[in-house]
């Protein structure tokens, strides 16, 4: 079950270096304390592979990208690939920019990563090398639906195959996928979408999932996506009277904090295909 994955996230606190944007970077790093993992920030070039080398895991967002943060994403990816560690790509807007599109493609092509997550127009970009993203919104054009979900679902598998990563697609209906199974996700709250970052924080606490999990890192991937979702859940029914979106920020984070192997298995909404 996936709560096993959380438990092992808990019980190994793994040490995550996040190369991250600096509209988020705080909220990724509290959402790692909250799931019992420990997080390091760092992208000076001169700094990322020593601190890389002591991680079990790096987290690559590329959100507000610079030259020098660029420079420091190549070479803490090359070195935790020499170590054997998990890499998450986090492609942030890819296909709003040259720089994005570009960076996102180059750093497929030069570091191996465990996984490769977005929103589908992010993801589509990727695979098509063009795109239409707006900003760091899915184009609504791409969104996965229902009447979508089985072409999404084969999208998803074979671009898998071909980048020798999981792919984990999120939206309104999760997709996370290595080339033969595809976990189909139902968690979270539309309301999400009204904080800036939410897909900032799971993928770092999605690399805190992989680095736990040696050996099993599709259901790692899977597991991070259901934690944050219902995490999503929670702390919307939590939500009182005057509140807004950053009172549903901490909400979300308190959430994981406090949630365990019972609660994440019991509330997992998901398929698989």
């Amino acid at each position: 079950m996936l709560g096993d994955c959380l438990e092992r996230v808990r019980k190994t606190v793994p040490l995550v270096h996040n190369i991250t944007n600096y509209v988020t970077v705080n909220d990724v790093a509290n959402v790692l304390l909250a799931c019992g993992g420990s997080p390091i920030m760092s992208d000076e070039p001169e700094d990322v592979e020593d601190i890389t080398s002591i991680c079990g895991g790096l987290n690559v967002n590329i959100g507000t990208l610079n030259q020098s943060s660029i420079k420091a994403m190549f070479l803490a990816g090359k070195k935790a690939n020499e170590l054997g560690h998990k890499v998450l790509l986090d492609p942030v807007g890819a296909g709003a920019s040259k720089l994005r599109t570009e960076t996102a493609v180059r750093l497929m092509d030069e570091v191996k990563f465990t996984v490769i997550r977005g929103n589908i127009s992010e993801i589509k970009t990727l695979a098509l090398g063009s795109g239409t993203t707006k900003g760091v919104d899915a184009d609504m054009a791409d969104a996965v639906t229902e009447e979508t979900l089985d072409q999404a679902v084969s999208f998803v598998k074979s671009f898998a195959k071909l980048t020798g990563s999981i792919v984990a697609v999120t939206g309104a209906i999760d997709l996370v996928s290595d080339s033969e199974k595809c976990f189909v996700i139902r968690n979270g709250r539309p309301e999400m979408g009204k904080i800036t970052g939410t897909g900032c924080q799971l993928s770092g606490l999605m690399t805190a999932f992989l680095v736990a999990n040696d050996g099993n890192e599709l259901e790692a991937a899977a597991g991070a996506v259901c934690t944050m979702g219902l995490a999503g859940e929670i702390g919307w029914a939590n939500m009182k009277e005057g509140d807004g979106n950053s009172t549903y920020r901490n909400r979300i984070i308190d959430a994981i904090y406090n949630m365990d192997k019972a609660t994440l298995d019991k509330g997992a909404k998901y398929e698989v295909r």
